[in-house]
């Protein structure tokens, strides 16, 4: 029941947002009680909390397990992109709600995320750094701006992107691994 309730909560928190959808909203689509709810989570924040903890808590255990392979860091920073926009194409309401309901998490529950977020970030810069040193990437590209600027890329794609519009969320991947390794030249 915790699993539906939180896969319905971001159904709802996706289409009408946190603060427009209320406890009885949710309840009400389960066809359960305020007690269900209560039983499972002690407040709505707790719940964001829980969704916003497992979404990244997820992408930064694959994201590990990208980094740790024997690939090229230009292979690891690649698949890095595709798992950021699968991710999108996979969990599209979970990544919109990671996204844009952040705001309504309790200041210190956001700065958990937030160091997490963190991470993700410092991950990148890590590969990137890696790949310097290698050979791999130009040495005159500051890790720490093309980690923003891939994070910015990617993780923007959430607004617009339709998993079952013209593009492919694979054609979508390669062309931003294409621009960011690449570039436009």
């Amino acid at each position: 029941m915790k699993a539906k309730i939180k896969q319905q909560s971001i159904l709802l928190f996706e289409q009408k947002g946190f603060s427009e959808t209320s406890i009885q909203d949710i309840v009400d689509v389960l066809g359960v009680t305020k007690g269900t709810f209560y039983y499972y989570f002690p407040s709505k924040e707790q719940l964001l909390m829980d969704i916003h903890s497992n979404y990244i808590d997820d992408l930064l255990r694959r994201q590990e397990a990208i980094q740790e392979t024997e690939m090229y860091n230009r292979e690891k920073l690649q698949a890095i992109v595709e798992l950021l926009i699968g991710d999108i194409q996979d969990h599209g309401p979970s990544a919109r709600v990671f996204f844009r309901e952040m705001r309504h998490l309790a200041s210190e529950n956001a700065e958990k995320v937030k160091k997490k977020r963190e991470q993700f970030r410092l991950n990148i810069e890590k590969l990137i750094s890696q790949g310097i040193e290698e050979g791999e990437f130009r040495n005159e590209m500051p890790p720490d701006i093309v980690a923003f600027a891939i994070l910015g890329v990617t993780n923007w794609s959430y607004q617009w992107f339709n998993p079952n519009g013209e593009i492919s969320a694979e054609r979508l991947a390669a062309i931003y691994s294409d621009l960011i390794l690449n570039g436009i030249t």
